[in-house]
C-alpha cells in the first residue's frame, strides 16, 4: 500500500553538512490522510558537534535534552528506514528546500545511500510549501492567510496560528507534523487540485506538462517554451510568480532544465561579459519545484501592466539579439559548480560521487558488523575518504569502545573541530567554514544583550556556553 510519511526535523543548526538532527518526528498516512502509525526519534548530540546558539534559542532543545536518546549512527538508520520504507511517499513543509537534502547528508557521513528514498522500491517526494504557494494564489479560500511586517507570510507557524491547525509549540517536530498533516488535509479537500499539483513530483506527469507548454520562438539551440514559475524563492513582492523561457539543459548536470527569468528589465543591458550578473536562469529537476505553468490569462492576474510590458519587451530584443542570446544561453549550459579544494568528508557527497556496487557491498558489511568489530573493518574501504567517514562514526558514537590505535585519529580531529584559528576549520561544499566553539561564544555574548531573548531562552544559552567550555577547552 502507498503511504505518506509526514515528517519534521529539529536539528543543531542550518548546516546541512555539519550540523545534526536532533529530533525526528513522523506520521504515517494512507492516501486519504488516515493516519497509521507516528514515530519520534531523539538523537543525542554528538561531542565533536557545536550547536548553534540561535537554533538553541529557536527549538529550546535544552543540552540536558539533547544528551538524550539514541546515537546519531543508530538514529540515522531507523530514519532511513522509515523512509526508505517501499511505497513510501516522504512529505513535508519547506522539507525540500532544507529536511531532505539535511537528511542526505546524514545519510552519506553515515555511510547510507543517500538518494534511494526519492526513486527506490514505489517511494517519492512531496512538500507542502509548493502546494501552499498555488494556493495562496488562486484557491486561498481554503484557509486564512497570514501575513508578515505588511507582507504575505507561508511561515508554517503563522499559518498554523491562524487557522488553529494544532495545538503544539511551533518548531516542535511533532507539532510541526501534526501542523503539516492538518494543512495537506484541508488542501485534499479540493480533489483536482490536490492531483494537479502531486503530479508534478511524477517525472513523467512533469515532462509531459512541460512539453505542452507554448513554443514562444525558435532558434539554433531549439524551441524556447514559455512558461510562469511559481515559487516560494521569487517572494512575495513578485506575487511568488515570474516569467520564463527554457533555454535547454545543463551540460554537466544533464537531469537539470534551464529557465531564463525574462521580467527583469537589466537583461537588455547584459553584455559577454557581463552574463552571470545580467541574467537569471533558475534550475529545474523533473519531478522537483518549482512549478512551471502554462502562462494563461488567469495565471497572470498577479502580474502588474508595468511588469508585462518588461517581460514583453525583453521577448522582442531576445529575438533581435540572436548572437547575443546564443551567449547566454551556452554560459548557462556550461556552467558547473565550483569544486572545493579543501572540502571535508562531511561535505563531500556532491564531489565524491556514487558509491560503487563494491563500496555499497563493503558498507553494508560495515553495518552489520557488531561495533566491537566495526574498526576492524576502516581500513578496508577502497577510498580514503570513505574509510574517514567511517573512523568518524566510531569517534561519535562508539568512543567509549574506540581501540587504541584509532585514539590519535580522534585526537587529530577533534582538533580540526575546534582550530586555533578559524581560517583552520573545516569547509562545506558551499566553502563555508564550520561554526567553531569559538565562533559560537561570540554568538551567545552577543545574544545575551538582546532584549528580546526571555528568560529561559538566556537560561538555556548559558547551559551552551558551559557545555561549550566544558566540552571544547577544558582539555585544549
Amino acid at each position: 500500500m502507498r503511504t505518506y510519511l509526514f515528517y519534521d526535523i529539529e536539528t543543531t543548526g542550518l548546516n546541512k553538512a555539519f550540523d545534526q538532527v536532533l529530533r525526528f518526528a513522523a506520521i504515517r498516512t494512507d492516501l486519504q490522510l488516515n493516519e497509521i502509525e507516528r514515530h519520534e526519534i531523539s538523537v543525542r548530540l554528538r561531542p565533536d558537534v557545536v550547536m548553534s546558539p540561535r537554533a538553541l534559542i529557536t527549538h529550546q532543545i535544552s543540552i540536558a535534552e539533547a544528551h538524550q536518546g539514541h546515537v546519531e549512527y543508530e538514529a540515522t538508520q531507523r530514519i532511513h528506514q522509515l523512509l526508505n520504507t517501499p511505497d513510501t511517499i516522504s512529505v513535508g513543509y519547506n522539507s525540500l528546500g532544507f529536511d531532505d537534502e539535511f537528511l542526505r547528508f546524514s545519510f552519506h557521513r553515515n555511510l547510507l545511500p543517500p538518494y534511494t528514498h526519492q526513486y527506490n522500491n514505489g517511494c517519492g517526494r512531496m512538500d507542502m510549501l509548493p502546494f501552499a504557494v498555488i494556493y495562496r494564489l488562486y484557491k486561498e479560500e481554503v484557509l486564512r492567510w497570514p501575513t508578515h511586517e505588511g507582507k504575505p507570510s507561508l511561515k508554517l507557524e503563522l499559518i498554523n496560528e491562524l487557522n488553529d491547525l494544532t495545538q503544539g509549540r511551533s518548531h516542535d517536530a511533532m507539532a510541526d507534523v501534526e501542523a503539516t498533516v492538518a494543512l495537506a488535509a484541508l488542501f485534499r479537500n479540493e480533489t483536482a487540485v490536490w492531483e494537479f499539483l502531486a503530479g508534478y513530483f511524477d517525472k513523467k506527469v512533469d515532462a509531459a506538462r512541460m512539453s505542452d507548454l507554448t513554443v514562444a520562438f525558435q532558434t539554433a539551440s531549439g524551441n524556447h517554451l514559455k512558461g510562469l514559475l511559481v515559487s516560494s524563492d521569487v517572494g512575495s513582492d513578485l506575487g511568488y510568480q515570474a516569467p520564463v523561457l527554457f533555454i535547454g539543459n545543463s551540460i554537466p548536470y544533464s537531469n537539470q532544465g534551464l529557465w531564463l527569468r525574462i521580467d527583469q528589465p537589466e537583461l537588455q543591458q547584459v553584455t559577454p561579459d557581463s552574463i552571470e550578473e545580467n541574467t537569471w536562469a533558475v534550475r529545474k529537476r523533473l519531478g522537483e519545484p518549482p512549478f512551471i505553468l502554462p502562462p494563461r490569462k488567469r495565471f497572470l492576474n498577479h502580474f502588474s501592466s508595468e511588469r508585462l510590458e518588461i517581460v514583453k519587451s525583453n521577448l522582442v530584443w531576445i529575438v533581435e539579439n540572436d548572437l547575443l542570446f546564443q551567449k547566454v544561453i551556452a554560459f548557462h549550459q556550461a556552467f558547473r559548480y565550483p569544486e572545493i579544494p579543501n572540502i571535508d568528508e562531511d561535505a563531500a557527497l556532491y564531489q565524491m560521487g556514487f558509491l560503487t556496487k563494491a563500496e555499497e557491498k563493503y558498507c553494508q558489511r560495515f553495518h552489520t558488523a557488531p561495533v566491537s568489530e566495526k574498526a576492524t573493518l576502516v581500513d578496508g574501504f577502497q577510498r580514503n575518504e570513505i574509510s574517514t567517514l567511517a573512523s568518524r562514526i566510531l569517534y561519535r558514537n562508539y568512543l567509549e569502545n574506540l581501540p587504541e590505535r584509532l585514539h590519535p585519529g580522534f585526537a587529530t580531529y577533534m582538533e580540526k573541530v575546534h582550530p586555533e584559528q578559524q581560517t583552520s576549520a573545516m569547509v562545506d561544499y558551499r566553502g563555508t567554514y564550520r561554526t567553531t566553539p569559538t565562533d559560537a561564544l561570540k554568538e551567545i555574548e552577543v545574544l545575551t544583550k538582546d532584549p528580546s531573548i526571555d528568560a529561559h531562552q538566556q537560561h538555556l544559552l548559558q547551559e551552551l556556553a558551559d557545555h561549550i567550555q566544558k566540552q571544547f577547552f577544558v582539555t585544549k
